[in-house]
Protein backbone atom coordinates (compact mmCIF):
# COMPACT_ATOMS: atom_id res chain seq x y z
CA UNK A 1 0.00 0.00 0.00
CA UNK A 2 1.16 3.53 -0.67
CA UNK A 3 -0.15 7.03 -0.08
CA UNK A 4 -0.55 9.47 -2.97
CA UNK A 5 -1.53 12.94 -1.82
CA UNK A 6 -3.27 15.77 -3.59
CA UNK A 7 -2.70 19.38 -2.64
CA UNK A 8 -4.74 22.20 -1.17
CA UNK A 9 -5.09 25.70 -2.54
CA UNK A 10 -5.67 28.38 0.08
CA UNK A 11 -6.41 31.79 -1.36
CA UNK A 12 -8.37 34.93 -0.66
CA UNK A 13 -11.63 35.49 -2.51
CA UNK A 14 -14.75 37.62 -2.42
CA UNK A 15 -17.80 35.42 -1.80
CA UNK A 16 -21.50 36.25 -1.32
CA UNK A 17 -22.66 36.66 2.27
CA UNK A 18 -25.24 34.25 3.65
CA UNK A 19 -28.12 34.68 3.44
CA UNK A 20 -27.55 36.18 0.02
CA UNK A 21 -28.37 39.87 -0.05
CA UNK A 22 -28.50 42.37 -2.90
CA UNK A 23 -27.02 45.80 -2.27
CA UNK A 24 -29.88 48.24 -3.09
CA UNK A 25 -27.43 50.88 -4.31
CA UNK A 26 -25.38 48.75 -6.73
CA UNK A 27 -27.87 45.95 -7.45
CA UNK A 28 -25.05 43.45 -6.91
CA UNK A 29 -24.67 40.62 -4.40
CA UNK A 30 -23.16 41.71 -1.10
CA UNK A 31 -19.81 39.93 -0.71
CA UNK A 32 -17.17 39.52 1.97
CA UNK A 33 -13.50 38.61 1.92
CA UNK A 34 -12.82 34.96 2.82
CA UNK A 35 -9.98 32.45 2.77
CA UNK A 36 -11.05 29.51 0.64
CA UNK A 37 -9.36 26.15 1.17
CA UNK A 38 -9.86 23.92 -1.85
CA UNK A 39 -8.59 20.38 -2.47
CA UNK A 40 -6.81 19.94 -5.79
CA UNK A 41 -5.74 16.73 -7.50
CA UNK A 42 -7.34 14.12 -5.25
CA UNK A 43 -9.76 12.76 -7.84
CA UNK A 44 -7.12 12.54 -10.57
CA UNK A 45 -4.61 10.85 -8.24
CA UNK A 46 -7.15 8.30 -7.00
CA UNK A 47 -8.51 7.50 -10.46
CA UNK A 48 -4.99 7.14 -11.88
CA UNK A 49 -3.81 4.91 -9.03
CA UNK A 50 -6.88 2.67 -9.29
CA UNK A 51 -6.34 2.29 -13.05
CA UNK A 52 -2.63 1.56 -12.59
CA UNK A 53 -3.48 -1.06 -9.95
CA UNK A 54 -5.94 -2.67 -12.37
CA UNK A 55 -3.30 -2.89 -15.12
CA UNK A 56 -0.69 -4.37 -12.80
CA UNK A 57 -3.09 -6.85 -11.18
CA UNK A 58 -2.50 -5.34 -7.75
CA UNK A 59 -6.11 -5.89 -6.66
CA UNK A 60 -9.15 -8.06 -7.32
CA UNK A 61 -11.71 -5.64 -5.90
CA UNK A 62 -11.64 -1.84 -5.91
CA UNK A 63 -13.33 0.13 -3.14
CA UNK A 64 -13.58 3.90 -3.21
CA UNK A 65 -14.35 6.08 -0.20
CA UNK A 66 -15.68 9.20 -1.87
CA UNK A 67 -18.76 11.04 -3.05
CA UNK A 68 -16.89 12.79 -5.87
CA UNK A 69 -18.75 12.28 -9.13
CA UNK A 70 -15.52 13.04 -11.03
CA UNK A 71 -14.52 9.44 -10.19
CA UNK A 72 -17.53 7.87 -11.96
CA UNK A 73 -15.53 7.31 -15.16
CA UNK A 74 -12.84 5.39 -13.31
CA UNK A 75 -15.37 3.13 -11.56
CA UNK A 76 -17.32 2.56 -14.77
CA UNK A 77 -14.13 1.59 -16.62
CA UNK A 78 -12.92 -0.75 -13.86
CA UNK A 79 -16.25 -2.55 -13.68
CA UNK A 80 -17.63 -2.55 -17.23
CA UNK A 81 -14.47 -2.52 -19.36
CA UNK A 82 -11.99 -4.41 -17.15
CA UNK A 83 -14.49 -6.66 -15.31
CA UNK A 84 -13.40 -5.88 -11.74
CA UNK A 85 -15.72 -5.84 -8.74
CA UNK A 86 -16.09 -2.29 -7.45
CA UNK A 87 -17.61 -0.78 -4.34
CA UNK A 88 -18.29 2.66 -2.99
CA UNK A 89 -18.31 3.83 0.59
CA UNK A 90 -20.02 7.19 0.85
CA UNK A 91 -18.71 9.51 3.57
CA UNK A 92 -22.20 10.85 4.37
CA UNK A 93 -25.81 9.75 4.92
CA UNK A 94 -27.49 7.78 2.11
CA UNK A 95 -29.63 10.76 1.06
CA UNK A 96 -26.45 12.53 -0.13
CA UNK A 97 -24.98 9.81 -2.38
CA UNK A 98 -23.67 11.02 -5.73
CA UNK A 99 -26.18 9.94 -8.37
CA UNK A 100 -23.37 9.71 -10.93
CA UNK A 101 -21.43 7.25 -8.75
CA UNK A 102 -24.56 5.16 -8.10
CA UNK A 103 -25.17 4.98 -11.88
CA UNK A 104 -21.84 3.14 -12.27
CA UNK A 105 -23.66 0.08 -10.87
CA UNK A 106 -21.16 -0.81 -8.14
CA UNK A 107 -21.23 -4.34 -6.75
CA UNK A 108 -21.78 -2.94 -3.27
CA UNK A 109 -22.33 0.39 -1.54
CA UNK A 110 -22.17 1.51 2.08
CA UNK A 111 -22.33 4.73 4.06
CA UNK A 112 -20.24 5.87 6.99
CA UNK A 113 -22.68 6.19 9.88
CA UNK A 114 -22.78 9.02 12.38
CA UNK A 115 -21.87 6.48 15.08
CA UNK A 116 -18.79 5.28 13.21
CA UNK A 117 -17.70 8.84 12.54
CA UNK A 118 -18.17 9.82 16.19
CA UNK A 119 -16.02 6.86 17.28
CA UNK A 120 -13.16 8.14 15.08
CA UNK A 121 -13.04 11.71 16.38
CA UNK A 122 -9.85 13.14 17.87
CA UNK A 123 -9.99 14.30 21.50
CA UNK A 124 -11.74 17.65 22.04
CA UNK A 125 -8.41 19.18 23.07
CA UNK A 126 -4.95 18.41 21.69
CA UNK A 127 -1.44 19.84 21.92
CA UNK A 128 1.16 20.36 19.22
CA UNK A 129 4.47 22.22 19.00
CA UNK A 130 2.66 25.57 19.12
CA UNK A 131 0.46 24.82 22.11
CA UNK A 132 -3.06 23.64 22.90
CA UNK A 133 -5.85 23.69 20.34
CA UNK A 134 -9.48 22.66 20.65
CA UNK A 135 -12.20 21.24 18.52
CA UNK A 136 -14.68 23.99 17.54
CA UNK A 137 -17.91 23.49 19.54
CA UNK A 138 -19.98 23.11 16.36
CA UNK A 139 -17.79 20.19 15.25
CA UNK A 140 -18.23 18.22 18.49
Amino acid sequence: MSVHLGTFRNDGRQMPVHPQTVDPTTGKWVTTAVRKLEEKGFDVNLGTRMTADAFTGAADVFVMLSNDSDLAGTLRMLKHEFGFRVGIIFPMPSSRSSKELVKTEPDFMAHITDEALAACQFPKQMRDGKGVFRCPPKWA
